[in-house]
Parts: structure tokens; C-alpha cells; sequence
């Protein structure tokens, strides 16, 4: 099973710094968060890409791909009924794709609930629709790319668009490309009455990426969540994909929640 991380974990290391503490650590990835880089992705010039990707590999590193897709933008939303915001997101998530394959990556994991939560007199069945063909309208591009988009379900409190696992495979459904798959995360999945094994289960042929997580927003092993059902159960269904470590809760500190998080990992999959 390999194991990468999110880079914002580290919070205002540099990425040389990132990359050096991660590989020591034994993360095989690492997984990028654009709001992290120095400057938009549109100023993120073709040989800044080009040292990113060779400082991650000369540290025998992949990076995997993005996340926090949306996270810190303005004027871009996924479920609009308006035709100007539509366009001007499309036109994001194209510069993103591109951002993806020139790093060498190859998924986009989409949650970025602020930019998807529905908008007054919107139903969910309208905003599936307008995040349906938005997003089917990118297809032919990640397809070039050899990028997939992996749809992340988050829980209420995060908002109210995609709470449950199957409400986005409705919505990879309705998409109906390869390249649009699903995505899972431990802290996600805790709000949904099925235990997390049983989800995994249940929608393995859809997933394409992994976080890992507690519910208590750090890592792995930092909580109450034994990942010994739920490891076991990716291992079930033959997932090959990363896992990844993904928190919200940076108290502990950037060296604490990358080391612990990654050890017990490691225990966990001794116990398989």
C-alpha cells in the first residue's frame, strides 16, 4: 500500500523542506493543494512547474495530483445556473487539468465545498445537472491529459451538495466518462450511518483516490478511527491507488501530524 500527503500539511515550509521531511518520513507522494503554491496557477510559469516536479523527484518522490481544487478563489463555482460563472470555472478547472499532467500528476480531487453548496432556489437534482455538465464538458481534456477527477462526498457540516457517497456516484453517473470517478475520505465518511469498510465496499469499482483521515480533523491514528477494517477493506477490492494523508486540525504541528500519521499507517498495515 502506498502512502503520500497532503502538502499544506506542512503549512509555510518551503517545498524543497516539504519534500525532503516527507521522503525521510517514507511517503512515497505527495498530493498538492494549488492555494499552496506562490502564485496563481495562471502565473505558475512552465519552468516553475518543471523545478517543482524534479525537486519532488529528486527527493524519489511522486506528486500525485491536486486538491482543494477551488480553495481560495473567487467567482468560480461548480452548481451555478449562471452561464458567465460557468464559463469562467470551466476555464479554471482547464488551467488546472494542464497544471496536474505538467507536475506529472494524474488526479484531481474535487470537494471544495464552499464553491458547490447550493445556491437559493437551486434543488440538488438542478445542481447535479449544472455540476454534470460542466464537468462533462472537461472529459476530452482530462482523457488527453491522463488526469481523472475524483469527486469527493462530504458531510453536513460541510455543506449541503454530495453528502453521501452515493450522491456522487449518482453524479459520476450522470457524467458517464472514465475520467470522473470518486473519491473517499475517512473524515467525509463518518457522518453516513454505514461503516466505513461497507462504503468502500460498496462503491470500490468507482474509486479512484483515497484520504486518510480522523474525524477529530488530524491524522491517521490520531483518533478514535481503527484503520485496520478500513485498510483491510481497500486491500478487499483491490484498490491500487494511494492512500492519503489529508488534515484540517494543525495544532499538533506539521512534523507531528506527518510522522504519526505515517507510522501508524505502517502499524496498521502489519496487522493485515
Amino acid at each position: 500500500m502506498r502512502f503520500a500527503i497532503c502538502n499544506e500539511t506542512f503549512q509555510n515550509w518551503g517545498f524543497v523542506d516539504q519534500c525532503r521531511r516527507a521522503a525521510e518520513l517514507g511517503y512515497q507522494a505527495l498530493e498538492i493543494a494549488p492555494f499552496t503554491l506562490p502564485v496563481s496557477v495562471a502565473q505558475f510559469s512552465g519552468q516553475q512547474r518543471i523545478e517543482m516536479k524534479k525537486t519532488a523527484r529528486d527527493f524519489g518522490l511522486e506528486i500525485i495530483g491536486l486538491h482543494w481544487l477551488l480553495a481560495g478563489t473567487e467567482g468560480l463555482y461548480l452548481t451555478s445556473p449562471d452561464r458567465t460563472v460557468t464559463a469562467r470555472t470551466e476555464t479554471y478547472f482547464h488551467s488546472l487539468i494542464n497544471l496536474c499532467h505538467d507536475l506529472g500528476g494524474h488526479v484531481m480531487v474535487l470537494g471544495s465545498p464552499k464553491q458547490r453548496n447550493l445556491l437559493p432556489g437551486v434543488s440538488h437534482q438542478q445542481a447535479s445537472e449544472n455540476a454534470a455538465a460542466l464537468l462533462g464538458r472537461l472529459t476530452s481534456h482530462l482523457s488527453d491529459a491522463g488526469v481523472t477527477l475524483a469527486i469527493e462526498p462530504l458531510g453536513p457540516e460541510e455543506g449541503d451538495f454530495l453528502n453521501t457517497a452515493q450522491s456522487a456516484v449518482d453524479l459520476i453517473q450522470m457524467v458517464d466518462s472514465p475520467t470522473v470517478r470518486l473519491h473517499l475520505d475517512v473524515k467525509a465518511m463518518s457522518t453516513e450511518a454505514e461503516p466505513y469498510e461497507s462504503l468502500i465496499r460498496r462503491h470500490g469499482v468507482w474509486l479512484q483516490h483515497f484520504h486518510a483521515n480522523d474525524p477529530n480533523r488530524q491524522g491517521p491514528g490520531m483518533g478514535e478511527v481503527d484503520f485496520v477494517p478500513i485498510l483491510r477493506a481497500l486491500r478487499d477490492i483491490g484498490y491500487t491507488g494511494w492512500v492519503s494523508v489529508e488534515v484540517f486540525d494543525y495544532t499538533p504541528g506539521p512534523d507531528a501530524l506527518a510522522s504519526r500519521s505515517i507510522q501508524y499507517l505502517r502499524e496498521t498495515v502489519s496487522q493485515l
